[in-house]
Formats: C-alpha cells, structure tokens, sequence
C-alpha cells in the first residue's frame, strides 16, 4: 500500500511538471497548432457527410472526401465573410457602443440613492471600466479577424486530415475510437444547436429593430461553444444598444433582453442535455476553470475549444492506472479518490 502511494505521488508530480511543459509548447506553437486543431475538429464534424455519401449514395471514397470537403469550404467561406462583416461593424461602432455603455452607467447611478449611503458617485465610476471597452471590443474583433486569415491553413490541414483519415479502417474501439465518437457527436450537435441558437437570437433582435442583430447572432453562435458564461455574455451583449437607442420601446427592449435569453437557457439547458447528454463527462466547475486556463494559452479561440480539449485530456488520463484517479475528479467523482 505505502508503495502503491509513494509511486501515485511520483506520478502526480511528473504529471504536474509534464502538464507545465506541455502548456509551454502549446503557448508556444499556437500558431500553427490552433489551425490544426480547429480542422480537425472540422474533419469529424464533416466525416458524417462522408459515411452518408458513400453508405447511401454509393459514391466512391474520394468523391465522397472532395464532396465533404467542398460543403466544409462552403461552410468554413460563409463563416468567415460573416465574421468579417460583423466584426467590420462591430469595430466601426465601439466608439458608439462604448459611448451608450457609458449612458447606461450614468443613468444607473443616477438612479441610485449613493449619497444616502454616503457612497461617492465618483469613485464607482472609477471602479467600472467604461473606457476599456471600446479597446476590448478592438482586441476582440481584431483576434477573429486572425482567426479568419487563417482559414487557407485550416483548409489545406482539414484536406490532408479527411483524405488520411479515409484511407485507413476507421476505429471502432480503443483510445482513438472514444476520442473520435465522443468528439464527433459534441462537435456535430454543437454546432448544429449553436447555429439554431444564433439563427433564432438574430432574428428576434432584427424583428424588434435592434442595431447589430446580425453581429448579436453571431456572437450568440460562437459564444455558445463557451459553456455557461457564453450564454450570459451573450444575453446581456446587446443590452447597452438596447437601453439606450431611443426608437426602441420600453416593451420591445425587454423582449430583446427576455427572449433571447430564454433561447439561450431553453436550448442549454433543456435541448443541449437531451441531444448531447453527458457524453464528455466533465464536472461544470473543471469546465470553467479549462476556459481560464485554454483561454490564457490560446485567447478566444482556446475558450472555444477548451470544452472538446479537456475532454480529450480527460479520456487520456482515464486510460492510465496511475492518472485514473484525476480522469474521475475531472468528472467529478470525487468518491472515487477516497474508494481506496
């Protein structure tokens, strides 16, 4: 037993040195692991359009790889010129957006008694980082803007990844079998939800007249890959448009506040669940901490993928003895490290 602990203990701390390591080369080499990455996501996403062409429809295998691959570059082109378009109008109006922040500050602690408490108005406005936002939104836009210049290397990966992964026997077991079934289906129905979601919010907010509806769609699209606190940022995105344009009414603004956000907890928690289920095993508080941590490593887009990322280290560390006991604390079966 005390051997069994001594060398639990040297795992544990090789496995921290390793993790450091690691996390130094993925910083590192960032710029050319997050193509790779976001095509190989891509290539699972894609690969069941490649089994229905060729179970179904009885193409050959590499029909079917360039059929794929041509829907993917369709989806990957349409994606890009929306980002691009909405991070245009985004960036052209932070100075606006950022001046309606501001109103909507004022015109909050305007309406609070402060000085009753003996608060200085002032110094709460210094507290709250109003001026930043605009530079934020900047930094922001200007990070999926890369994103989208990098789109010829995510494509040329995403080719070489369906064609090598056609040309072998598909795995339906081991390690690489679980990694591709419980990515695929996350990365399939993810995406499919999300793009519901952001369908639905954009068009709420275009019916009630809000500025930007189209950027706030998008927003909800790709913040919906963010678990949890995408959502939220999401809802509350266009509350500063919505409170302060002047040809918005008081019911139409609560509408563009409640409905989407009843779009965003209905399919997040009601559809999300039954669709996806809990086919990551991830414990909801190792899912925010993986958006910290993928988020300093990669930025915004390694927020998006700490979700898919996490559960891959997750199914990894299940299937060594030594690491087991961590797999199951990501998944939050915290009985299990007491068990012995």
């Amino acid at each position: 037993m005390i051997v069994q602990r001594e060398q639990r203990i040297q795992t544990v701390c090789l496995l921290i040195l390793a993790t450091v390591a690691v996390a130094g080369v993925l910083y590192w080499l960032r710029p050319v692991l997050i193509p790779f990455v976001l095509a190989l996501l891509f290539t699972l996403g894609l690969s069941p359009l490649v089994d229905v062409q060729m179970n179904r429809l009885r193409f050959p295998r590499i029909l079917a790889v360039v059929g794929a691959f041509g829907i993917g570059f369709l989806i990957l082109t349409l994606l890009g010129a929306l980002v691009s378009v909405s991070v245009g109008n985004l960036i052209a109006n932070a100075g606006v957006y950022q001046q309606q922040i501001s109103v909507l500050v004022n015109n909050t602690l305007d309406s609070l008694p402060l000085t009753r408490f003996g608060i200085d108005r002032g110094a709460v406005l210094q507290q709250i980082p109003v001026g930043t936002i605009g530079g934020m939104i900047v930094g922001i836009g200007n990070a999926l803007v890369d994103i989208v210049s990098r789109g010829a290397l995510v494509l040329v990966f995403m080719l070489f990844l369906m064609i090598s992964r056609e040309a072998r026997v598909q795995p339906v077991g081991g390690l690489l079998g679980e990694v591709e079934v419980r990515i695929k289906r996350y990365v399939v129905f993810k995406a499919l939800i999300s793009a519901a979601t952001g369908i639905m919010v954009g068009v709420v907010l275009s019916v009630l007249g809000v500025q930007l509806a189209m950027v706030f769609g998008l927003a909800a699209f790709l913040l919906n890959f963010i678990p949890s606190v995408g959502s939220i940022v999401a809802t509350l995105l266009p509350l500063p448009v919505v409170l302060v344009t002047p040809e918005i009414s008081n019911t139409a603004a609560i509408l563009a506040i409640s409905v989407p956000g009843s779009i965003q907890l209905v399919m997040g928690n009601v559809v999300e669940p039954k669709v996806i289920g809990d086919s990551l095993d991830l414990h909801p508080v190792v899912i925010l901490m993986a958006l910290v941590v993928w988020g300093m490593l990669w930025g915004v887009v390694g927020m998006l993928l700490a979700t898919p990322m996490t559960a891959v280290a997750k199914i990894l560390l299940a299937r060594m003895e030594h690491t087991a006991p961590i797999a199951d604390l990501l998944a939050g079966r915290v009985d299990a490290l007491t068990s012995d």
